[in-house]
């Protein structure tokens, strides 16, 4: 299991927020391309960005911060979700240097865009699954969509999909520790990565999250921030 520090951009500053909220943010830097230089300097195999602007927009809103992390650090992994509704932006990420791109609400609204998206960059794409008491969100965490994460994934399941990100969105933000149980039961329905996002505030939940071998990856956000633990503290109890 990988463990991928977060970067969330609103109005081009590092912000965490609180079940999606946009008005509680916390300001945790106003120099994005520090913070990633930072993650990268302390072992960070890929770093996870999202424009929480472009959420909320429905098309990316913080591009030029993202393409100069891109260009200061042209040799390391990163990942970008946010705002990318449809095959142009998506194309446009990868074509700066981006390794793999997140989609969410295309994967509710036009997932045979996004089938057509895997058919030429296969394994590029991220499947973003946003949900509340269990009904994937869209638009931002803002649309209901009234499908599951489960009969969500099931219509990708045959397409090349890089993974799937699964936050809980009552989690999110808020240090109260990740629905180890929801992530692993959808990873045991599907043959993609599954990587958890949302809550993780100790090392004790970084634990319990690789004993379930079935979950590739977790995304940490706040936690990190907030000094709960360090990145050098997450390499040491994962053995690397």
């Amino acid at each position: 299991m990988i463990v991928i520090p977060a970067i969330d951009l609103k109005n081009g500053k590092c912000v965490r927020l609180r079940e999606g909220k946009m008005d509680e943010e916390t300001i945790f830097s106003e120099d994005p391309i520090s913070t990633a230089g930072s993650w990268f300097s302390q072992g960070a195999e890929i770093l996870h960005i999202v424009d929480l602007d472009g959420a909320v927009e429905g098309k990316p809103m913080n591009q030029e911060i993202i393409f100069s992390i891109i260009s200061e650090f042209p040799e390391e992994r990163i990942q970008i979700g946010g705002g990318i509704r449809s095959f142009e932006s998506a194309s446009e990420y990868l074509k700066a240097g981006i390794e793999r791109v997140i989609m969410g609400t295309s994967a509710v609204e036009e997932p045979d865009m996004l089938k057509d998206f895997c058919v030429k960059y296969p394994n590029r794409l991220v499947l973003g699954i946003d949900a509340l008491d269990g009904v994937v969100k869209t638009q931002g965490w803002l649309k209901g969509s009234g499908i599951s994460p489960a009969e969500l994934v099931k219509k990708f399941e045959d397409d090349p999909i890089a993974a799937i990100i699964f936050t809980d969105i009552s989690k999110d933000g808020m240090m109260i520790g990740p629905n180890i149980e929801a992530t692993s039961d959808l990873a045991n329905r599907t043959k993609i990565p599954v990587i958890a996002s949302g809550g993780v505030s100790s090392l004790d939940h970084i634990i319990q999250l690789e004993d379930r071998k079935n979950i590739s990856g977790v995304i940490c956000g706040r936690a990190l921030y907030e000094k709960a633990f360090t990145y050098a503290d997450v390499l040491e109890v994962l053995g690397k």
